[in-house]
């Protein structure tokens, strides 16, 4: 029977959280609004228009949300061309392709952006499908990114696992219905992880990839 196999791209496969925290801190900040970096930091992984939602809260003027994210993605844009990927991730996602798994990404990036992001990872040989922000109409912590990632596979939720590096993954994974692997290269720390739904914990892709005969990616 088809396995597969869903990946969170930014924290998860490419080190972009970090990037992420300073370009939203910096958006913030060109608007006026003062946004502790840790508080950005613990709401990344969701959707623009929903971190701003979470950050600024219900009294925010949400005809400003466009704006705000604009100039996050200009921000951002400057490191498209050297984004680095995490060690072991284009490995880690040809060995399973290899073994039999369909690989497939569910991430809130789009357009250039996720060009920028398949291009740092340099595996697109093992990946099947991309389950965008264009693609979706609620992003993560709702189970729509994901089950778009199963229906692209073709595979039910009882034959999947999804790895992310954030709460809203596990928590998106979770509600889906699906095993999750939680990874800590995207700074989130393990019992949090754990809380929201992972099954199993590993450092980053490499530390996975060495252990995958022992993971729900076995």
């Amino acid at each position: 029977m088809e396995r597969a196999a869903v990946f969170d791209v930014d924290g998860t496969l490419v080190d972009t959280n970090h990037l992420h925290v300073v370009t939203w801190w910096e958006a913030f900040r060109q608007a006026g609004h003062e946004v502790p970096m840790h508080a950005v930091h613990r709401a990344v992984g969701l959707g623009s228009t929903d971190l701003v939602a979470h950050l600024l809260g219900a009294g925010r003027d949400p005809d400003r949300d466009a704006q705000l994210s604009a100039a996050h993605t200009a921000l951002y844009r400057q490191y498209a061309d050297r984004l680095p990927a995490l060690p072991g991730a284009g490995d880690l996602l040809r060995r399973l392709h290899g073994s039999g798994w369909t690989v497939v990404l569910a991430t809130s990036a789009s357009g250039a952006e996720l060009s920028a992001l398949r291009r740092a990872i340099d595996a697109d040989d093992a990946i099947t499908g991309t389950a965008s922000a264009e693609d979706v109409q609620e992003g993560k912590p709702a189970p729509e990114p994901v089950e778009r990632a199963l229906e692209l596979a073709g595979v039910p939720a009882a034959r999947a696992v999804f790895v992310g590096d954030t709460v809203w993954d596990m928590r998106a994974g979770s509600k889906a219905g699906v095993r999750c692997v939680g990874l800590l290269c995207g700074g989130i720390p393990r019992a949090d992880l754990e809380e929201a739904g992972a099954e199993a914990v590993y450092a980053d892709p490499a530390d996975l990839l060495a252990r995958l005969a022992g993971s729900p990616l076995a």
